[in-house]
Order: C-alpha cells, then structure tokens, then sequence
C-alpha cells in the first residue's frame, strides 16, 4: 500500500503541479522519499526555507496556479513564515506542507517542538494539523481548494510518522477554473447613474484588472477618463493606454496623483491601494472587487460593487451616456506628458556617479519583450515602477504588499523554475542580496539562468530615505559590500561589475545576453532621491530638521554630496 506521503505527491502531480520547494529533514523524509520515486514532481533543492516559499509565491504570482513549498518541523518550517505571509498578501495560491515532531510527542516539548497551526493561522486561509493517516485525502484536498479559491496560503501540519504510514487512497484532482461575478442590478444601476452625473471621472486600477484590458480602455473612453494604476496594476494597465497618467501612492508621481486628487468620481476597479492620503477628500466613489469584504477598507465607498472587474465594466458600459466632456482627460494626460518627461530626463548618464534611473532605463531596453522583472523592496523597486515599460508580455512580480526585502533573487528561482526559457531579471539591493545571498548557489545547483543585477549603493538606501524625510540623522545604514561579482564568480556563476557611466550599456547587454546565470554589480549613486508624487508639510519639516541636525552632528559633507548629486531634480 502506498504511504500518505506518497499519495500527497500523487495528488500533486494528478492536479498539474509541477514542482515543490524546500530542503529535506528527517520529519520530511516519508515527503522527499515519495518525490524520488515519482519525478513528475520536481524537487527544487533551495539554501533557506525563507527562499522556498518566497520561491512559490514567486511561481503562483507568474503563474495563477498551485505552487507548494515544504518545511521539516520546527525551525524548518518556521523559516517558511516571511514567504507565506508574502503569498498570502499577494493573494496567490501557495501549498506548505509543515512537517511535524512525531505524533507522540506533541505536547512534552520534544526536540524542536512548535505549534505550527498556531504560528501560521495569520498568514494563512487555512491551517490545519492531520491527526491520522485516514484525514489526509479529505484535508490535502480542503487546503488545496482553499488555497485556489480563496487565492491564498493553506498550510498542512503532518507529524512525520503520519507521512510514512500507509493508506488505501486514490490520487485526486483538485484544480480552480475562472468564474464570472456581476454585482446586483440595484447597483449596477446606482453607479451607472453616478458615472453618468460626474464630470471629471478619474478611474484607480489595480491587479484586479488582470485579463480585462479591453474593457478597461472601454470604459475610459466612454466616461473619458484618465487612468491611474497601482503598482500591483501596472503590468495590466500601462501598456497601450491612451488614458494611463502613471501611478499613484508612495512611490508613484505627481500626475497619478494629480488625477486622483482632482477628481469628482472615482471608479476604483480591482485594487486595494492602502495610502488613505493619496484618495480624494469629495468625490462619489465607486469601488469594484471580487471580493466583497475588501470594499472600503481604504476610503469611503459610495456604490459597492462586487464583481469581477471586466464583468462588471460589460455591465456598465451600455448603460453609460457616450459624447462627454474630455476637459479632465486631457489636462491629466497633459501633466502625465511633463511628468514622464522630467522623469526621463533624469535617466542620464553621468560622469561624477551611476544614477540608478539610468540603469534601470538600460535594462528596461535591453530586456527582453517576455522579460520577466522581480525588483527587490526598497530603492529597486521604486526605479522598477518608474522606468520599466510594460507591454502585455513582460511581468512585473514581486513584495509589493508584505514589503519584505530578499524577495527579489528567491522570488526568481520560482519564475525561473516554472519558465526556463525565459528571462528572468532580478532587480536585488545589495541589502537584500546579502539578506539570502545563498540563493545564489540555488541558481547554480539548479541550474537556473536568473539574470540579478545589483544596486550596489553600499546602503540601506530607502531607509535612508524614510529617515531623512521623518526628520533624523541617518545611522546604522551603512553596507560594507564586497564585490558581488566575485562572489558569484566563487560558486560557479558569471559576474560583471559596473563604476562608470560610460561603461555601462555594454555591460547590460553582455550581462543580459549571457546563457546562464550572471550578477551585474554596479555601484551606484547612494545619495539618489526618490521624491515622492506629493510633499507634505510634515515631510519638508522632517527633511529641514534632517538637515540641520546632520550638520550639527559633523556630517555637513553628507548634505553637500545629497545637493550635488540631486540638483538636476530638485531644481
């Protein structure tokens, strides 16, 4: 008879799953002996559980579909926790498989004893411990429909000696397919009747809008509306949009900001944007999602609709009154112009420093057209949401929810396992490498063409920022770097390094057109400003009584590098 261990991966791989991750341990060992003699389903060895799940929730996020990670008991499967919490923000479907102390000795506090359905319950849909080998079939097939549904984490709790104990049980199919939801007509109605009374819609779109482009631009154009996006949203929204006036929220810019704030109705479609700041303070709001229970969480929400986004727009559209007023659409997209003009212009080389932008505008046009980009938290992702072109093929994937930094690298291993082929960039800042720097070997163990380019800024650099803007001298930020191509020199990986301007376009593309896996360090400008879309009082404060408290601390000189290097934009 086969073991319940073995007829989880039978599952797995009846139901399309192709890979786990993780690292063995003796309470995994009925798990890992049940991948050996079924190779259907992969075994992606990583260096860090940490990595494992950022890994799968890397996969899910490319793929929308089941991705698995395993942990072995206590603190194997507690590494697991930043990248589920990460999953289950990004509200993608993720399998952990948490290993457990044998059954007999939970409650003695045995050797790495834990109580995994405690720690996991906040990041989870569902968390549940299998008691006996006869639970398994129902509960493995309950956490893999929660996790697809509920589009989320689903964590199973099994004791080792339940893993290796027998049963007689089937394999199972369990897989999502696409539904449709269209809010009550009462609704539809109520925000028919609004969009038609406003006069300067402006519509906020997130990742919700995912597979409804058409309709998106639709709906713009017959209210006339700019469109303002996420950053969730961006690979699903900025692309061949005539309406797009860029992003909104802490790291957006002006024009997505201009367009919200000036607007007298606000139709938000598939997106949760958590800053309360960036909403507008009058305005009728319309709020779309498919899940009921995210509906004003953010801002006052006049007319809910819970809906799928390009079903709800299909039920709008013929109902909204055509011929409006375009005044509001074109004074946005005019200020959008400006806005991505001045941003351009500071794209540049320079012959003092590497300004990030102009990196990230390198790698941006050397990519490939399926390209896909995994900017770490922090500074790369700011460069990321500015200069990175989206066209309907790339994907743009990463902590943009949970925030957590080293998801840039672990996040690819996922991408680059489930495509190949294809090109996977990782936008990691030499904080975040550091943080899982031996994901690096991952790539090489595996076999994993990743291409991870290194903001080498010597810094925590956002953080920096945050403090600069919050009024204190920047301390313990500091990054004493190696150099990151030597290192991936050391395990076996290609590594270029990058000081100067002028070197730099060659570079990027022998660094992208390399065949395997390559690190690109390139030291770039730490004393770089991201400003932020609007500047509030607080933070013109917080950044003077920064600057007076450093000189009076003796790092004058740190306020003369900052203007030098970020006169082209504050001036």
């Amino acid at each position: 008879m086969p073991t319940v261990a073995r007829n989880i991966v039978d599952t797995l791989v009846a139901s399309g799953v192709k890979r786990v991750y993780g690292i063995p341990g003796d309470s995994l060992n009925g798990f890992t002996d049940a991948l050996r003699v079924n190779p259907q389903l992969e075994w992606v060895h990583v260096r860090h559980e940490e990595a494992a799940s950022f890994a799968a929730s890397g996969e899910a996020a490319l793929t929308g579909e089941l991705a698995v990670c395993a942990g072995s008991c206590g603190p194997g499967n507690l590494h697991l926790i930043n990248g589920l919490f990460d999953a289950q923000r990004s509200r993608v479907p993720v399998l952990a498989i948490a290993a457990q102390i044998p059954s007999d000795e939970i409650g003695s506090n045995y050797f790495q004893e834990t109580h995994p359905t405690e720690l996991f319950r906040d990041c989870s849909v569902y968390v549940e411990n299998v008691s006996s080998a006869e639970q398994m079939p129902r509960l493995l097939r309950i956490a893999m429909r929660e996790a697809i549904e509920k589009r989320g984490v689903a964590v199973l709790v099994i004791p080792g000696d339940i893993g290796l104990s027998e049963i007689d049980a089937a394999a199972e199919v369990v897989k999502g397919y696409q539904s449709h939801m269209i809010p009550a007509e009462s609704q539809i109605e109520a925000a028919v009747k609004a969009l038609n009374k406003g006069k300067k819609t402006t519509i906020l779109a997130g990742a919700g809008t995912e597979g409804a482009h058409d309709e998106l631009l639709a709906i713009a154009e017959k209210l006339q509306a700019p469109i303002v996006h996420s950053l969730r949203g961006k690979e699903f929204v900025e692309y061949d949009n005539p309406y797009d006036v860029g992003m909104t929220g802490l790291l957006g810019f002006s024009s997505g900001y201009a367009a919200l704030k000036d607007c007298d109705t606000l139709l938000m479609l598939g997106t949760d944007l958590p800053y309360q700041q960036f909403y507008p303070e009058d305005a009728t709001v319309i709020q779309v999602d498919v899940r009921g229970s995210q509906i004003g969480r953010r801002t006052k929400v006049d007319i809910p609709l819970v809906g799928t986004v390009a079903d709800t727009v299909e039920a709008l559209l013929p109902q909204i009154k055509p011929n409006r007023s375009s005044t509001h659409l074109k004074a946005m997209t005019k200020h959008y112009a400006k806005t991505r003009k001045d941003l351009d212009e500071l794209a540049t080389p320079s012959k003092r420093s590497i300004h990030p932008q102009y990196l990230t505008r390198l790698i941006d046009e050397m990519a490939d057209d399926d390209a896909v980009f995994v900017p770490d938290v922090g500074s790369p992702v700011v460069w990321a949401a500015r200069y990175l072109t989206m066209n309907g093929k790339r994907r743009l994937i990463g902590s943009f929810s949970h925030g957590s930094m080293a998801n840039a690298l672990s996040q690819s291993v996922g991408v680059q396992s489930a495509f190949d082929s294809r090109q996977t960039i990782a936008l990691a800042g030499d904080g975040g490498l550091s943080m899982l720097l031996g994901e690096l070997i991952t790539l090489t163990q595996n076999k994993l063409p990743v291409k991870t380019v290194v903001y080498n800024n010597s810094s925590l650099n956002f953080v920096e920022l945050e403090m600069k803007a919050a009024g204190f001298v920047t301390f313990g930020t500091d990054l004493d770097d190696p150099d990151f191509s030597t290192i991936a020199e050391a395990v076996g990986i290609k590594g270029f390094r990058v000081e100067k301007s002028k070197d730099l376009p060659k570079v990027v593309k022998e660094f992208l057109a390399y065949p395997g896996p390559a690190v690109l360090d390139v030291v770039t400008e730490r004393q770089e400003l991201s400003m932020p879309p609007s500047i509030t009082v607080e933070q013109a404060k917080g950044f003077a009584l920064y600057a007076i408290r450093t000189v009076l601390s003796g790092k004058g000189d740190e306020l003369i590098d900052l203007a030098r290097t970020n006169i082209r934009q504050l001036f």
